[in-house]
């Protein structure tokens, strides 16, 4: 079983290597739907392993001037807050009952077809944001708006492990389309790591990880993530968005319904 988990590693890091989407976008559905994992140890494993992943990242981009860490701190401002509710009310209807089970696997589902959503239209969002950017209107409001999207996105990522990702650029380069796109994503990754941390440790404290599965992951993932982005220049992103995002609907929807 751990080799088909390393492979399953293998095959997300390779896809997020080619793509840049989070993996909890696949490997999340992927621990529920072919092996089987419970939900709620599915998402708690995810957490980690994206903690983990994405910590690598961070060091590159801050090393590289590509983090705003007043954006990162006004996302986090309502994200860990929110993250934290959703774990406590899942310790509260207890993580392995099926009324959580059932709740995971809808939230996931729908975040699911959230990220396909925003894969699909990150160009059309961007344009939009830039309509009245700069002006006294949106300066006001920007940071309370920032820090409503972290609480969303830190619902989301405690109760399915999606929306730290695609989910979160892409609401990013709606709030600040004037920030070059390096900064978005930087910040996007900066903040996702003490988020899946937080979360994660959550779901560990309920006994929701499965730490085996977790180490088989890690050590498939880094080698297909660095041939995902040794390819990624070979195959058109239109191409590679539009396929991503097809099939994220139709498992969000299967796992929706």
């Amino acid at each position: 079983m751990e080799l088909g988990y390393a492979l399953s590693g293998l095959l997300v890091g390779f896809i997020v290597g080619l793509t840049g989407v989070g993996g909890g976008s696949l490997m999340t559905p992927m621990l529920v739907m072919i092996f089987g994992v419970s939900p709620a140890t599915a998402v708690g494993t995810d957490l980690l392993y994206a903690s983990f992943t994405k910590a690598t990242g961070v060091w590159v981009h801050a090393r590289r001037g590509n983090v705003e860490w007043k954006l990162v701190g006004w996302l986090a401002a309502g994200s860990i807050p929110a993250a934290l509710v959703a774990l406590m009310a899942l310790h509260t209807l207890g993580v392995d009952s099926h009324k959580v089970g059932s709740l995971i696997t809808g939230v996931l589902g729908f975040a699911l077809i959230l990220t396909a959503l925003a894969i699909l239209f990150k160009e059309r969002l961007q344009s939009l944001g830039k309509v009245g950017a700069g002006s006294a209107w949106r300066e006001r409001h920007v940071v309370p708006a920032t820090i409503a999207t972290g609480a969303v996105i830190g619902a989301l990522v405690a109760l399915s492990s999606v929306g730290a990702g695609a989910v979160g650029v892409a609401a990013l380069f709606w709030l600040f389309p004037l920030l070059p796109a390096s900064r978005i994503v930087g910040s996007d990754i900066a903040h996702a790591v003490p988020l899946t941390l937080v979360a994660g440790l959550g779901h560990a404290a309920a006994g929701a990880v499965d730490w085996k599965l977790l180490i088989a992951l890690l050590v498939g993932s880094l080698p297909g993530i660095w041939l995902g982005s040794s390819l990624s220049q070979k195959i058109p992103e239109r191409v590679l968005r539009t396929g991503l995002a097809a099939m994220l609907i139709l498992i969000g929807g299967k796992l929706a319904l």
